[in-house]
C-alpha cells in the first residue's frame, strides 16, 4: 500500500502530521520540531504493508517515495517538500 503523510505547520514553529491510507486516518502526532522529524516519525510508525508514502506539506504533494528513500534521505525529502510548497504558494500570489 501507498500511504500519505500530511504535514502541516503548527503554532510556535512546530509541525503536526497524520498518516492516511485511502482517505482513512491511520495515526498522527503533533508538536514535532521539523518537517524532517515528521517524516521520520511517520515512517517509523508504518507497518509491513506499506511500500511507499506520498509526502504532502500544507496540502501540496511533493512526491511519492519508497520506504527505503524515506529512511535514507529524509532531510532532502523534507527540503523538497518545503521548496515545492513555497513555489506553489508563490505562483498562486
Amino acid at each position: 500500500m501507498i500511504v500519505r503523510f500530511h504535514i502541516d505547520p503548527a503554532p510556535q514553529g512546530q509541525y503536526d502530521y497524520r498518516v492516511t491510507y485511502e482517505g482513512e486516518d491511520l495515526y498522527a502526532d503533533a508538536g514535532l520540531s521539523s518537517i524532517e522529524d515528521c517524516i521520520v516519525a511517520a515512517t517509523e510508525g508504518l507497518g509491513r504493508d506499506a511500500l511507499a508514502a506520498e509526502i504532502a506539506y500544507k496540502g501540496v504533494i511533493s512526491g511519492t517515495y519508497a520506504l527505503a528513500s524515506l529512511a535514507l534521505v529524509s532531510a532532502q525529502i523534507a527540503q523538497h517538500a518545503l521548496q515545492t510548497t513555497e513555489a506553489i504558494e508563490e505562483a498562486l500570489k
